[in-house]
């Protein structure tokens, strides 16, 4: 980062919670100075950094994390989201009859480009669809997103089996849920064995 990006990041954070930049130093437990304008140049003229403890801290006294500033930067968007095994996900009372997890304190994960939709990660496990998904690559689920035919999805079936598959023909009782790895058959499962199915957005690889 350049000395004018690392001061423009300080702006914009103090700006994101509410602060002046003043107000960050403040919450920080710094000089009340140590973010202002006077700051950024010495007499002679020449550029001041802020020290990296300075910029930590400054993080700290927001929650924020060095890779979130570093978005703000560069202007990219970007949130946490919950994290979630597929062996967790297979278990009763993780999800709702939406596919949206339930309850709270789940380990999170950050992902850039991401706007208000409702969303989640998983982590896959298994091969059933290498080569396009890949044992430990997460994807963001979005439960209210319009599925159709060729998306790929997550399943989950009534006795807890989660599917990560590419979404085939559906008829009012079946649905087809294809593996890209060649290995495994198509499945053709009965829509009423289906306890849900939730779009994959996209997938960290």
């Amino acid at each position: 980062m350049r000395h004018t990006d690392m001061w423009k990041g300080l702006d914009l954070l103090a700006n994101r919670h509410g602060l002046t930049p003043s107000g960050l130093a403040r919450a920080a437990g710094l000089d009340p100075t140590s973010f202002n304008k006077s700051k950024r140049t010495s007499r002679d003229g020449k550029a001041r950094w802020p020290s990296t403890e300075s910029v930590s801290r400054a993080l700290d006294a927001v929650g924020a994390t060095f890779e979130e500033f570093a978005d703000l930067v560069e202007g990219r968007t970007g949130r946490s989201v919950p994290l979630i095994g597929l062996a967790q996900a297979g278990n009763d009372g993780y999800f709702d009859d939406a596919g949206f997890p339930l309850g709270s304190g789940w380990e999170t994960i950050r992902f850039p480009g991401l706007g208000d939709e409702a969303v989640y990660a998983l982590e896959i496990t298994g091969d059933s669809m290498e080569p396009i998904f890949r044992e430990g690559d997460r994807v963001i689920v979005a439960p209210g997103a319009q599925i159709r035919r060729g998306d790929r999805i997550i399943a989950k079936t009534l006795n807890g089996e989660i599917l990560a598959k590419t979404l085939g023909r559906m008829t009012d009782e079946t649905v087809e849920l294809i593996s890209a790895n060649p290995a495994y058959p198509v499945r053709k499962a009965a829509r009423n064995e289906l306890r849900w199915m939730a779009r994959i957005l996209w997938a960290s690889q």
